[in-house]
């Protein structure tokens, strides 16, 4: 997508930066999965334990890394660009010493009314009371890396705004890591084994805080408890946090309601939808997740300097180059996801039934990248101007959608109906967004947006066919890590480089932008 913007290169090298290392936390996010799948498989135990994660999971997005950080970022950039950094620094201290008393508090009743709320959320499991106390229980010592993770999220927002983004990216990496390690080294000390897992997460959660500290340090930046709910910049916070909490409960409900559904399906059906949506989110995570965090505080700073023009080139250049990367990754999941699952998952307790099924939901949800990606840099043009309202109702109407869709796909393709309707949802969320982001930005071209996509989309899906007409199963034949291994190399590297080169003939201006980041002189 041409711009002509002249920051071009320090996105991309921002976003590289951050990709990089969103790349390593996901690789170690997906050996996470394959230590959870080998000693767990798919079944009570896992569907236990997916379901008592996704509660304070559910809530971290609300307090920690969805809401939080939109909200403060805009306003501790504008702080920093307009008053200095001690004031800045200022309003970072009063917001973490705010979020742990809210947080504290709710990680309190959290833990007190946890059989209610798994009640609600997983009714299903209420008729076995072996799975239900086992869920009941791993909630409640997870809770407290809802208190953990929302700390961690504002240190991010600090450490971003400050143009240091590849620590705050590196940090789930110590999530990943306590995870993996946990049931590694305490599985044969537990006469329920899966309680490991729920020990990891909070082993993970006080790494990711500690592993951050030296960096603020290094910044200038000392915490100090003081709590202040009436300090000028933090009710700004508020301001924009409270529409954001509504929106994202919103869609938050949306997944409790998908947990409830899959809780009455198929045994193991949580545990596939789980894997596939683990999957999904690594393209999400590295390249859509990645430029979204690069997009708000420079979104931000060009609307705390009033730089309008600069403001729609930023936007340009985040929405492109997200479109660029994530839609080969949709094509490339929906067309090989079954070569996929088989390298990460297919070992151990996971067997070829359970490849077929995780499978069925990643064709599903790999549709719903684009819409992911999409919001994670559209969303913030509004959160820096001021605006998280318009957000939070097109995120209440794709709810709507995404519930509706819940019961009209489940007769048709069971546990896969539920993560096609999330994904049909989440492109609504996004085609709302961009309806009206002209609105915000005057001089925003629909007709370039419109190409540009099409012309991936177009590019991606030649690209596909190619290698699916190849055959590189029937070339290398499956058997062994390392046979499934160049599988899955040889279709990347062939895609890539396939969609790489029809791109180029379109003339989609990210290509030359890439050429420039990997060639240009150091």
């Amino acid at each position: 997508m041409s711009t002509n913007n002249n920051n071009g290169p320090s996105m991309v090298s921002s976003a590289g930066k951050v990709s990089a290392a969103t790349a390593i936390s996901r690789i170690m996010g997906l050996v996470r999965e394959q230590v959870q799948a080998y000693y767990f498989g798919a079944g009570m135990v896992t569907d236990a334990f997916v379901t008592a994660f996704r509660i304070p999971n559910l809530l971290r997005d609300l307090f920690a890394e969805g809401a939080l950080s939109s909200a403060f970022i805009p306003i501790f950039k504008d702080k920093m660009i307009k008053r200095g950094k001690d004031e800045a620094y200022r309003l970072a201290n009063f917001t973490l010493s705010d979020l742990i008393v809210v947080v504290g508090v709710v990680v309190a009743l959290g833990i007190i009314f946890t059989p209610a709320i798994i009640y609600v959320s997983a009714k299903g499991f209420a008729e076995d009371p072996i799975k239900f106390e086992l869920t009941v229980n791993m909630t409640r010592i997870m809770f407290i890396f809802l208190l953990l993770v929302s700390v961690s999220a504002v240190q991010m927002g600090i450490l971003n705004s400050a143009g240091r983004f590849g620590v705050p990216a590196l940090s789930p990496t110590l999530f990943n890591v306590g995870m993996i390690i946990a049931p590694i080294f305490l599985y044969k000390y537990f006469s329920v084994p899966i309680y490991t897992l729920a020990i990891g997460v909070i082993i993970g959660g006080i790494g990711q805080i500690v592993f951050q500290y030296p960096s603020l340090r290094k910044i200038g930046f000392e915490f100090k408890f003081k709590a202040n709910f009436r300090d000028e910049g933090i009710r700004r916070v508020g301001r924009l946090l409270s529409p954001m909490v509504i929106g994202l409960s919103a869609s938050r409900i949306n997944i409790l309601v998908n947990t409830l559904l899959a809780s009455m399906l198929a045994e193991g059906a949580m545990s596939y939808l789980n894997y596939a949506y683990r999957l999904m989110h690594f393209p999400l995570g590295v390249f859509g997740v990645a430029l979204g965090t690069v997009a708000l505080p420079k979104i931000s700073e060009d609307v705390a300097r009033n730089q309008t023009e600069q403001l729609s080139k930023t936007f340009y250049e985040a929405f492109g180059l997200s479109m660029f990367l994530i839609v080969p990754s949709a094509v490339y999941l929906a067309g090989f996801g079954e070569d996929v699952v088989r390298l990460i998952y297919q070992r151990g307790a996971f067997n070829s039934q359970d490849s077929i099924n995780t499978t069925l939901a990643l064709f599903f949800y790999s549709f719903g990248l684009i819409g992911f990606a999409g919001v994670r840099v559209t969303a913030p043009v509004f959160y820096a101007l001021g605006d998280a309202k318009r957000p939070m109702y097109y995120s209440i109407i794709s709810v709507i959608i995404n519930i509706i869709l819940n019961f009209a796909l489940i007769p048709f393709w069971g546990f896969g109906g539920l993560a096609a309707a999330t994904s049909i949802a989440g492109i609504a969320n996004l085609a709302l967004l961009l309806a009206s982001i002209k609105s915000k930005i005057s001089n925003i071209n629909y007709f370039h947006i419109g190409i540009h996509l099409l012309k991936t989309i177009l590019g991606a899906l030649v690209a596909l066919f190619i290698i699916k007409a190849i055959n590189i199963d029937g070339m290398v034949q499956p058997h062994g890590i390392w046979a499934k291994i160049l599988i899955v190399l040889l279709q990347m590297v062939g895609m890539g480089l396939l969609y790489s080169l029809l791109l180029w003939l379109m003339r989609v201006e990210e290509v030359r932008r890439f050429r420039s980041f990997l060639f240009k002189k150091k």
